[in-house]
């Protein structure tokens, strides 16, 4: 591994070269002569590639709406959270920090919540106090991806913005992006010194806050033409028992029933 020093610098392939981005900086390293894999290693490079292609999905989603740069370890931490969560569990995608210096919990010491008809509650609470910040600009992103069709169906954005020296009375934001796929809610917030925002990336901050999958519709399957006569065989079976029983029960109460037999002299 080493260092790229030069004007121009590439990721990917470059004849027997990589290059690849990491922690702000670029570097390279020859390919090797020959890859020798297990069944395993085959497996983790599945699992890998279908992280990767997810997760560049998710960036492309928030990418033209962040407000914040980026730091240099998201891609590799967001991966490495979607390769241990697996293919079908989006929702361990909540409480990934796009920025991991700082987290939307140093503004808000009562949590945002999701609720199921889609509104973002923000409670009330008390803003906290930080040296040349006079607001808080906070912005919600919600998107709504299909993992299924590899495209973000639609963005849309909320802005409000919070005076540092007064009560925060609570918020309400209509957050339910309509289209099929799951909807991904980002919380971004930034320190504001009046109306330009903080360079100091402890006061900003964006995190994935709540993720929702789409509701499935319930499916009844109606049975085939044997199935319903088997079914109709099945029910007279237990009708015909059950009447049976109760004229047992019936013969077996009647008020003859349980008289002594005279006895018969023959002669």
């Amino acid at each position: 591994m080493a260092i790229q020093t030069s004007l121009f610098t590439f990721t990917g392939k470059a004849a027997n070269m990589i290059g690849y981005y990491r922690d702000g900086k670029h570097y390279f390293r020859s390919m090797p002569a020959s890859v020798r894999q297990t069944k395993a290693t085959k497996r983790a490079a599945l699992r890998f590639g279908a992280a990767s292609k997810k997760g560049r999905l998710i960036r492309s989603a928030f990418a033209d709406a962040l407000d914040i740069p980026y730091d240099g370890s998201h891609i590799n931490r967001l991966n490495k959270l979607l390769i241990k969560a697996g293919r079908e569990n989006n929702a361990a995608l909540a409480g990934f920090r796009f920025n991991q210096h700082t987290g939307t919990d140093r503004f808000f010491c009562m949590d945002p919540s999701l609720s199921e008809d889609g509104i973002l509650h923000i409670p009330a609470q008390e803003l906290p106090q930080f040296r040349g910040i006079t607001a808080f600009e906070v912005k919600v992103i919600a998107t709504r991806i299909s993992f299924t069709e590899r495209r973000v169906v639609r963005t849309d954005t909320a802005l409000i913005t919070l005076d540092a020296r007064e009560a925060f009375g609570g918020a309400a934001l209509d957050v339910d992006v309509p289209g099929k796929g799951t909807l991904v809610v980002t919380l971004q917030v930034r320190g504001m010194n009046g109306n330009a925002p903080s360079n100091n990336r402890k006061y900003l901050a964006a995190d994935i806050i709540a993720v929702k999958e789409p509701e499935t519709a319930q499916v009844f399957h109606k049975p085939s033409h044997g199935q319903q006569a088997a079914l109709q065989q099945r029910l007279q079976a237990i009708l015909d028992a059950s009447t049976r029983e109760q004229g047992q029960r019936s013969l077996a109460n009647h008020p003859y029933a349980h008289r002594a037999r005279p006895d018969i002299q023959r002669e």
